[in-house]
């Protein structure tokens, strides 16, 4: 039986609603031009999945996933990778209690609930697996001892896309493991002289707007119950079958991604204050969650040339536009 979303408080889901907006505004006021992405971290923290943020170096990523945790009231964690990191720098690890006589086992930076993962690119792909085990089963393992994470949780990761020299590329796995790749670029010229206006380095209070861990929690919940036509899910499908159907790509979207499709559009359903999935959920967020999953063929690659993100994005869109949208 098909849920219709009655069971679905209506009254927290508005409450909700005006929530995400209010933070939207007031982090963009500090993070300017940010509003956007705060939508898609809140989008990926209620799927249970991550983001990845790309762009080059000062464009404010450490103070958004700050201001982020902030006004969600949440622990907040950054951990800056580097080449000579060990997974335990991480994780935690073992270490002798000389009170007790016994193997404790000593959290690492991953222990928060929003945590920045700054420069993934920047460590050894030891790191980044035994980052993927906290992204993916919720869970640390060190020394025989699995610690679960706390929750909500989330990974904010960031890497820099100009300076290539001495970094470690993300495996396909890890990068299918970010719910969304989110490209930030240079503000406009209006935006930037708003940022010279506001160059306080103090954290803003929020002025007591908060979506708390539990509301997260219940709106996880509840994202199960948002009802999605049988048209709508049929939309989603037909939208990642197309991308294993092009000539210019030689890997498509997975059926795995096609499930994080469909939780996401019921996320993003709830963020609008919906219990019920309309096609806009899902168009609005298909270039961000598609961009890191096609693997484009050499032919295209060579076509594409230095504008490749360019040419991704009028794929993706070619995809979208070829299926038709529900009525």
């Amino acid at each position: 039986m098909i849920s219709t979303g009655e069971e679905i408080d209506q009254d927290f889901l508005k409450a909700v609603r005006d929530k995400a907006r209010a933070i939207q505004d007031l982090i963009g006021k500090r993070v300017i031009g940010s509003e956007r992405i705060v939508r898609f971290m809140l989008i990926s923290l209620i799927s249970e999945n991550h983001i990845l943020l790309e762009g080059v170096p000062g464009l404010a990523k450490t103070m958004l996933a700050s201001e982020f945790a902030n006004y969600l009231g949440l622990p907040f964690k950054r951990i800056q990778f580097t080449p000579d990191m060990l997974p335990s720098d991480i994780t935690g690890s073992m270490v002798f209690n000389l009170e007790t006589r016994k193997m404790e086992f000593r959290k690492g930076p991953i222990f928060a609930n929003i945590v920045l993962a700054d420069e993934l690119n920047r460590t050894p792909p030891k790191v980044q697996s035994a980052l993927l085990e906290s992204m993916e089963e919720k869970q640390v393992s060190a020394g025989g001892v699995s610690e679960k994470l706390p929750q909500p949780f989330l990974v904010i990761a960031t890497q820099n896309p100009i300076e290539q020299e001495g970094t470690f590329p993300l495996a396909e796995a890890l990068m299918d493991r970010f719910l969304f790749r989110y490209f930030m670029t240079y503000p406009d010229k209006e935006e930037e002289l708003m940022i010279l206006e506001d160059s306080s380095p103090i954290k803003s209070e929020g002025g007591g707007v908060r979506l708390t861990g539990d509301e997260i929690m219940n709106l996880r919940v509840m994202r199960d119950s948002v009802f999605a036509s049988d048209r709508i899910k049929n939309y989603i499908v037909e939208i990642c079958r197309a991308t294993r159907n092009s000539d210019k790509i030689y890997l498509g979207a997975s059926p795995r991604t096609t499930g994080k499709f469909y939780r996401a559009a019921k996320a993003s359903a709830l963020l609008s204050g919906r219990s019920y999935v309309i096609p806009e959920d899902v168009k609005s967020i298909a270039f961000e969650l598609l961009n890191h999953r096609l693997i484009l063929n050499s032919e295209a690659v060579i076509e594409a040339g230095p504008e490749i993100q360019k040419f991704i994005a009028g794929l993706i869109d070619s995809f979208v536009s070829s299926v038709k949208v529900p009525e």
